[in-house]
């Protein structure tokens, strides 16, 4: 069996896997955030926190819930990690500098997950346990009540009542980020994922030295870091090392895993607006890009020339034999389509093409299917702005889901779409401008520019993969990226929670025989067109600059 058609055959056996698991997941998620009940365990949260999780909250109300619990921890993990040579467990560690210690705690809080230190090397188990995949946790909990309060707007009339965001907090951990978890840990350990305490051993001699590895609770923090769309690694070579990543089969049920909530919320939305076709629409739109984006990067990593690319069957360079081109492609454009930044081949490896198809992946906005919670809000918000210029092209009043798409419904959906690419390329220019940070390169031509370009990207939009070849390791990049995954995590949600308010406030506009179906194929279309175009316009000139270039050139 040829590598590409054995690549195509598990790209089936995870869409089957994802079918399967579509409509109950997506179902009981609905119930999670429709119900009124509040479970034991959640009643003592509340109680410890002082909140009142039936108290219904306005946008600014639940913007503040956002902000606040986010700086604290923030604030929480920059100290832990300030902290950490004094603390038990820290396998000698020092304490974290405290650029470094800034990023960790912007990337961790913000869902973004970049890591510009050896996890390995850096961290002990209070940090990595009692601080890291805590903030995989909740930051992951965070976006989903974002997208639920977006769609609770829609669902809603005459009022501007969103919910309350400490219950929606509680019950995506408690209720579906915990449970699935747990799981996903129980398989990959019986895959050969390890889970332990260990201190730092000896593993062997080689080449004249001792080669060191340290334990961890490797495989409960995988299981959430994929789950929640996280993507911070145990181990610097993230998910293609083999105490993480063993095999080919945890390998695809880490990208089960991924793909697993992002794509399921679009059946929440649907049973929350009362329409289970407004649903499948969104997932239609989803899985269309992200289908046609891994079908690419299999072809380009296969179709390279040159003796290298001929013995072995194609772009090997940067990927595990373990895995092979397929998975290996099918896993990157999953992790960059999604916030997950998690990596098991290195994407700077990957050939020209095939890295400006990682960077076009984030550079959509990670909505194809996207974050948990911030996939479904950000596709929500490209469907406003396509349900517009359907209404220029016709001369109507743009609606959709029953509610008008008005003057100030678009700005909030123009701004929540202007202010990451304004990050990224702001960031990047100033980066190649300034003498200080292209020192930072080991590459000098077009695929230098597409190490800092991604950097940024990715921090802007919350991934959290890299391009190789970059020391981000410096206060320049530590700051700036810091900032730009704060930024880039927290200004969108100040507009997606104000959008919710406004619609929430309007009441319902009844169907007419002029109303645009939003639940047909020909919607989709018009809604794939649109991300594509509104990402192609803003992104073109620094793709041409990047990863086109050396495209072409090779």
């Amino acid at each position: 069996m040829s590598p590409f058609l054995a690549g195509v055959l598990q790209l089936l056996a995870l869409i089957a896997a994802l079918a399967l698991a579509y409509r109950p997941l997506g179902d009981y998620m609905a119930r999670v955030y429709s119900s009124t009940k509040h479970l034991r365990v959640e009643k003592w949260i509340y109680k410890a926190i002082g909140a009142n999780p039936d108290a219904e909250m306005r946008w600014p109300a639940y913007l503040r819930g956002v902000l606040a619990f986010s700086a604290v921890s923030v604030l929480f993990l920059y100290l832990l990690q300030r902290i950490q040579g004094s603390l038990p467990g820290s396998l000698g560690f020092s304490s974290i500098d405290a650029d470094q210690a800034f990023n960790t705690a912007a990337s961790f809080v913000s869902n973004t997950n970049w890591q510009s230190y050896y996890g390995e090397q850096a961290m002990g188990h209070v940090v990595q346990t009692g601080g890291l995949a805590v903030q995989n946790f909740v930051s992951a909990a965070v976006g989903i009540a974002v997208a639920v309060a977006l769609v609770r707007g829609f669902a809603r009339s005459r009022t501007g009542e969103l919910g309350n965001f400490w219950a929606d907090l509680v019950r995506g951990t408690v209720r579906i980020l915990i449970p699935l978890s747990v799981i996903g840990a129980i398989v990959l350990v019986a895959c050969g994922a390890i889970q332990n305490f260990a201190g730092i051993h000896e593993v062997g001699q080689f080449m004249g030295g001792s080669q060191q590895w340290n334990g961890g609770a490797v495989a409960s923090q995988e299981a959430i870091k994929e789950i929640g769309t996280n993507g911070g690694g145990y181990f610097n070579a993230n998910s293609s090392h083999p105490f993480e990543n063993p095999n080919p089969l945890s390998n695809l049920f880490e990208i089960f895993l991924i793909l697993l909530i992002p794509f399921s919320l679009t059946r929440t939305f649907g049973k929350m607006v009362g329409s289970i076709k407004q649903g499948y629409a969104i997932l239609a739109t989803m899985a269309t890009i992200w289908l046609g984006f891994v079908l690419l990067m299999m072809w380009t990593e296969f179709a390279g020339n040159g003796p290298a690319f001929e013995a072995a069957g194609g772009a090997m360079e940067g990927k595990e034999v373990r895995f092979g081109i397929s998975t290996s492609a099918i896993f990157s454009i999953s992790t960059t389509l999604t916030s997950t930044g998690a990596v098991n081949s290195f994407h700077s490896s990957n050939t020209g093409l095939g890295g400006g198809l990682n960077l076009l992946g984030m550079q959509l906005g990670e909505i194809a299917p996207g974050g948990v919670g911030s996939g479904l809000y950000g596709m929500l918000i490209m469907a406003i702005i396509a349900v517009f210029i359907a209404g220029l092209m016709v001369g109507r009043t743009p609606e959709y889901l029953g509610k008008k798409i008005g003057t100030r419904e678009i700005k909030l959906a123009a701004c929540y779409i202007l202010i990451t690419p304004a990050l990224v390329l702001c960031f990047t220019a100033a980066a190649m401008a300034l003498p200080t940070p292209v020192n930072s390169l080991t590459n000098s031509d077009a695929h230098g520019f597409s190490e800092i370009l991604y950097a940024y990207t990715s921090g802007a939009n919350n991934n959290g993969s890299a391009f190789a070849g970059l020391n981000a390791d410096t206060q320049w990049f530590n700051t700036t990226i810091g900032l730009a995954m704060l930024l880039g995590r927290f200004l969108p949600m100040v507009f997606v929670l104000a959008l919710a308010g406004s619609l929430a406030e309007q009441k319902p506009i009844p169907e007419t025989a002029g109303t645009l179906r939003t639940n047909k194929p020909l919607f989709t279309g018009l809604l794939v067109g649109t991300i594509l175009i509104i990402t192609g316009l803003t992104y073109f000139p620094a793709l041409a600059l990047g990863p086109l270039a050396e495209g072409l050139a090779s």
